[in-house]
């Protein structure tokens, strides 16, 4: 992998712990060297929304591939999914992808799992080209994966990768130059990203996070709806000098403020 990016960086070396992780760091790495079109950290929060709507659409090809409707997919449903969508993967590959996934380890993934290994498989199978036809036959569902890939290449300001530290609070300073809040919430994000706590986060553990946050945006959001129609709103979740728009509309600097101040004290 990459040298060590900027002074004081942790330099624990994250070895792939799986073949499956090997191939997603390869891939990233090579997707890596055209760049991304990220300009900053604002540039990802302003698509907040729409891949919200984006993920949230794919609710309905989730239920399609649920063929008992237990709110699961099972490794015999995922082997129905590939078959389906014409992707073809080998037993073992199938196999390390759901055990990637299947966090709870119940042998069924839910939405949010079925999402990531989705995106996982997007990465690990796009063609070199651009006009290449569409993978999985869902051209809006795979340009929400590709703005994913593209916010975690410019995190990874070293292309090895992965996202250190380092490199998630030199983007945040970058995105909230002079607000002295900005490291901490920095360090906040990177704890929720790095799930194994090696210093180091894979392409898995961000989207894993970044649904998470996806998430926990969309609560807030329908809690203060909630408040608002009882005429108690939380303020405290407001931007300062925002108005509440009670017909829901997200400026980018809303999109911006909730990210920064969810699950922040």
């Amino acid at each position: 992998m990459g040298g060590v990016f900027g002074k004081g960086d942790s330099s624990r070396r994250s070895t792939p712990a799986s073949k499956l992780e090997a191939k997603m760091v390869e891939a990233m790495q090579k997707r890596a060297q055209a760049g991304s079109n990220m300009k900053s950290f604002n540039s990802i929060i302003l698509k907040f929304p729409k891949i919200d709507q984006s993920l949230r659409n794919c609710k309905t090809i989730f239920q399609q591939f649920d063929e008992d409707s237990n709110g699961l997919i099972d490794p015999e449903e995922l082997k129905h999914c590939f078959h389906r969508l014409e992707i073809t993967l080998t037993e073992e590959e199938i196999e390390d992808l759901f055990e990637a996934c299947d966090i709870s380890e119940n042998m069924g993934m839910k939405f949010n799992e079925f999402i990531v290994l989705l995106c996982l498989v997007y990465l690990l199978q796009k063609p070199a080209s651009v006009h290449t036809k569409s993978i999985m036959g869902f051209s809006n569902l795979e340009a929400t994966f590709e703005t994913l890939v593209d916010a975690f290449v410019f995190l990874d300001k070293n292309k090895d990768g992965y996202v250190s530290k380092n490199e998630m609070v030199q983007a945040l300073n970058e995105t909230t130059s002079g607000e002295r809040s900005s490291g901490r919430i920095a360090m906040k994000r990177f704890e929720e990203m790095d799930w194994d706590r090696n210093g180091m986060v894979s392409f898995k553990e961000f989207l894993f996070a970044f649904t998470g946050w996806l998430e926990s945006m969309a609560w807030k959001e329908r809690k203060m709806m909630i408040e608002l129609q009882h005429g108690n709103p939380v303020q405290a979740d407001l931007c300062p000098n925002q108005k509440v728009n009670s017909a829901g509309g997200n400026t980018w600097r809303d999109v911006r403020w909730r990210f920064l101040r969810v699950i922040i004290p």
